[in-house]
């Protein structure tokens, strides 16, 4: 219904652990109330710098463009590896980079108007650096959210075509069907198939103890494991 701090804050009630997201300011709220660890997101950060470039010569925006580019390029290398194997590869090859970046960043900061948009970039940058780095040392965690916005993509779409939910609890009924079907899509699980079966195993008296063997990714195939990790 809005942006407040506070619906993200009822909405992960009970969460600990790694949240990948963008820079809405109202998750460093939820961070600083519960045990939610921030991971900041890249193509936040890459998309500011850009947009600079884009608009005409912009030196500075340009080398920080290039510099995120190069911490991409390993990404792209390491896709579809394990956390280990993508932690192992980032310490060796992206923490450099990244280490290099921060200083260089403050610099340019010192040099030049506070007002411009490219300090506002910088300062988007750095007053997250501690977020946008925790990819570095943990290699569950993407480079950024465009994984999950792409997800989403489909059920906002959905939400502006159908204006109305029927109700509150119509609308949280839909958004639980939403996140399975989406995290079927995510996991190489064909979502009717897999509400089916669900569905099906719950009339049939499936345990409640036993809920962890109904979602999604308890249904990849064995011969899927290994494209999906």
């Amino acid at each position: 219904p809005d942006r407040k701090a506070e619906r993200p804050i009822a909405h992960l009630a009970g969460f600990t652990g790694i949240l990948q997201v963008d820079g809405y300011g109202g998750y460093r709220v939820l961070a600083e109330k519960s045990g939610v660890t921030l991971a900041f997101c890249w193509a936040h950060v890459r998309r500011r710098f850009y947009e600079l470039a884009a608009a005409g010569p912009a030196p500075i925006a340009s080398e920080a463009l290039r510099r995120i580019a190069e911490l991409y390029r390993i990404e792209d290398d390491i896709r579809g590896r394990s956390a280990d194997e993508r932690r192992a590869m980032r310490q060796e090859n992206s923490r450099a980079t990244v280490a290099d970046l921060e200083p260089w960043l403050r610099e340019k900061l010192g040099l030049i108007s506070q007002k411009t948009k490219l300090a506002e970039a910088i300062r988007y940058t750095l007053s997250r650096w501690e977020g946008l780095t925790r990819f570095l040392d943990d290699g569950r965690i993407e480079i950024d959210s465009n994984t999950v916005e792409r997800s989403i993509r489909p059920i906002a779409l959905n939400r502006k075509n159908a204006l109305f939910a029927g109700s509150d609890g119509g609308a949280e009924h839909w958004a639980a069907v939403a996140s399975l079907i989406e995290t079927c899509k995510l996991n190489g699980v064909e979502p009717l198939g897999y509400l089916g079966d669900v569905l099906t195993r719950i009339v049939n008296g499936h345990p409640n103890s036993q809920i962890d063997e109904l979602l999604p990714w308890a249904y990849i195939q064995p011969s899927e494991l290994k494209a999906v990790a």
